[in-house]
Protein backbone atom coordinates (compact mmCIF):
# COMPACT_ATOMS: atom_id res chain seq x y z
CA UNK A 1 0.00 0.00 0.00
CA UNK A 2 1.20 3.67 -0.98
CA UNK A 3 0.14 6.59 1.28
CA UNK A 4 -3.41 7.75 1.02
CA UNK A 5 -4.61 3.98 0.77
CA UNK A 6 -3.73 3.87 -3.20
CA UNK A 7 -2.96 0.41 -4.44
CA UNK A 8 0.33 0.56 -6.86
CA UNK A 9 -0.28 0.34 -10.30
CA UNK A 10 0.66 -3.00 -12.17
CA UNK A 11 3.60 -3.34 -13.59
CA UNK A 12 4.38 -6.16 -16.89
CA UNK A 13 6.75 -7.38 -14.98
CA UNK A 14 4.44 -8.90 -12.52
CA UNK A 15 5.42 -6.83 -9.77
CA UNK A 16 9.11 -7.89 -9.61
CA UNK A 17 11.96 -5.31 -10.17
CA UNK A 18 14.13 -6.05 -12.95
CA UNK A 19 17.63 -4.63 -14.43
CA UNK A 20 19.14 -3.80 -17.33
CA UNK A 21 22.03 -5.72 -19.39
CA UNK A 22 24.25 -4.15 -21.29
CA UNK A 23 27.08 -5.57 -24.62
CA UNK A 24 29.02 -3.13 -25.64
CA UNK A 25 32.39 -1.87 -26.33
CA UNK A 26 34.56 -0.68 -23.13
CA UNK A 27 33.47 2.94 -23.41
CA UNK A 28 29.48 2.49 -24.23
CA UNK A 29 29.85 -0.18 -20.88
CA UNK A 30 31.68 1.95 -18.63
CA UNK A 31 28.71 4.72 -19.22
CA UNK A 32 26.13 2.63 -18.27
CA UNK A 33 28.21 1.36 -14.78
CA UNK A 34 28.83 4.57 -14.29
CA UNK A 35 25.09 5.74 -14.14
CA UNK A 36 24.69 2.33 -11.54
CA UNK A 37 23.20 -0.14 -13.73
CA UNK A 38 26.15 -2.95 -12.78
CA UNK A 39 24.89 -5.80 -11.09
CA UNK A 40 25.82 -9.63 -10.30
CA UNK A 41 22.94 -12.47 -10.53
CA UNK A 42 22.06 -13.47 -6.71
CA UNK A 43 22.63 -16.83 -6.85
CA UNK A 44 25.35 -17.52 -10.03
CA UNK A 45 27.59 -14.45 -9.46
CA UNK A 46 27.44 -13.42 -12.97
CA UNK A 47 27.79 -9.80 -13.67
CA UNK A 48 25.09 -8.38 -16.39
CA UNK A 49 26.97 -6.56 -19.03
CA UNK A 50 29.62 -7.48 -21.33
CA UNK A 51 32.70 -5.63 -22.92
CA UNK A 52 33.19 -6.48 -26.38
CA UNK A 53 36.73 -6.11 -27.71
CA UNK A 54 38.39 -6.95 -30.54
CA UNK A 55 39.49 -10.32 -28.93
CA UNK A 56 35.91 -11.50 -27.86
CA UNK A 57 34.65 -14.21 -30.47
CA UNK A 58 30.88 -14.06 -31.60
CA UNK A 59 30.32 -17.53 -29.78
CA UNK A 60 31.16 -15.63 -26.65
CA UNK A 61 28.84 -12.05 -27.01
CA UNK A 62 25.86 -14.99 -28.47
CA UNK A 63 26.36 -17.42 -24.99
CA UNK A 64 26.23 -14.06 -22.89
CA UNK A 65 23.32 -12.37 -24.98
CA UNK A 66 21.41 -15.84 -24.48
CA UNK A 67 21.92 -16.28 -20.72
CA UNK A 68 20.79 -12.24 -20.08
CA UNK A 69 17.72 -13.52 -22.09
CA UNK A 70 17.33 -16.63 -19.62
CA UNK A 71 18.19 -14.43 -16.60
CA UNK A 72 14.72 -13.83 -14.90
CA UNK A 73 15.92 -10.34 -13.11
CA UNK A 74 16.90 -8.87 -16.67
CA UNK A 75 14.11 -6.70 -17.96
CA UNK A 76 16.08 -4.95 -20.73
CA UNK A 77 19.01 -5.92 -23.00
CA UNK A 78 21.10 -2.94 -24.14
CA UNK A 79 23.31 -3.98 -27.02
CA UNK A 80 25.59 -2.36 -29.33
CA UNK A 81 24.08 -2.29 -32.65
CA UNK A 82 27.45 -3.16 -34.50
CA UNK A 83 27.56 -5.78 -31.89
CA UNK A 84 24.22 -7.15 -32.52
CA UNK A 85 24.79 -7.42 -36.14
CA UNK A 86 27.70 -10.20 -35.44
CA UNK A 87 24.79 -12.01 -33.34
CA UNK A 88 22.25 -11.20 -35.88
CA UNK A 89 20.45 -14.03 -36.21
CA UNK A 90 20.24 -14.76 -32.07
CA UNK A 91 19.26 -11.20 -31.88
CA UNK A 92 16.21 -11.44 -35.07
CA UNK A 93 14.90 -14.87 -32.69
CA UNK A 94 14.25 -13.46 -29.41
CA UNK A 95 10.47 -12.74 -29.78
CA UNK A 96 9.57 -12.20 -26.35
CA UNK A 97 8.26 -8.57 -25.12
CA UNK A 98 10.81 -9.04 -21.84
CA UNK A 99 13.69 -8.52 -21.80
CA UNK A 100 13.52 -5.83 -24.18
CA UNK A 101 16.20 -5.89 -26.69
CA UNK A 102 17.45 -2.17 -27.50
CA UNK A 103 20.08 -1.87 -30.28
CA UNK A 104 21.95 1.51 -29.59
CA UNK A 105 24.75 3.17 -31.22
CA UNK A 106 28.56 3.70 -29.76
CA UNK A 107 31.29 6.12 -30.29
CA UNK A 108 32.49 4.55 -33.42
CA UNK A 109 29.58 3.36 -34.91
CA UNK A 110 26.53 5.33 -35.21
CA UNK A 111 23.14 3.64 -34.97
CA UNK A 112 21.64 2.91 -38.30
CA UNK A 113 17.69 2.42 -38.22
CA UNK A 114 17.43 -0.10 -41.04
CA UNK A 115 19.67 -2.86 -39.57
CA UNK A 116 17.56 -2.49 -36.24
CA UNK A 117 15.53 -5.88 -36.24
CA UNK A 118 13.55 -5.07 -33.63
CA UNK A 119 12.30 -1.32 -35.25
CA UNK A 120 11.86 -3.03 -38.51
CA UNK A 121 9.28 -5.59 -36.96
CA UNK A 122 7.12 -2.07 -35.02
CA UNK A 123 7.00 -0.49 -38.20
CA UNK A 124 5.92 -3.99 -39.52
CA UNK A 125 2.74 -3.55 -37.05
CA UNK A 126 1.27 -0.51 -37.82
CA UNK A 127 0.34 1.31 -41.22
CA UNK A 128 -0.04 4.95 -41.98
CA UNK A 129 -3.88 4.62 -41.33
CA UNK A 130 -3.57 3.86 -37.59
CA UNK A 131 -1.87 7.53 -37.01
CA UNK A 132 -4.85 9.27 -38.67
Amino acid sequence: MTSGGATPAPTIFGGKSKIMAVIGDEDTVTGFLLGGIGELHAKTRKPNFLIVDKNTKASDIDDTFKSFLNRDDIGIILISQYIAEMIRGTVEGHDKNVPAVLEIPSKEHPYDPSKDSILRRARGMFSIEDFK
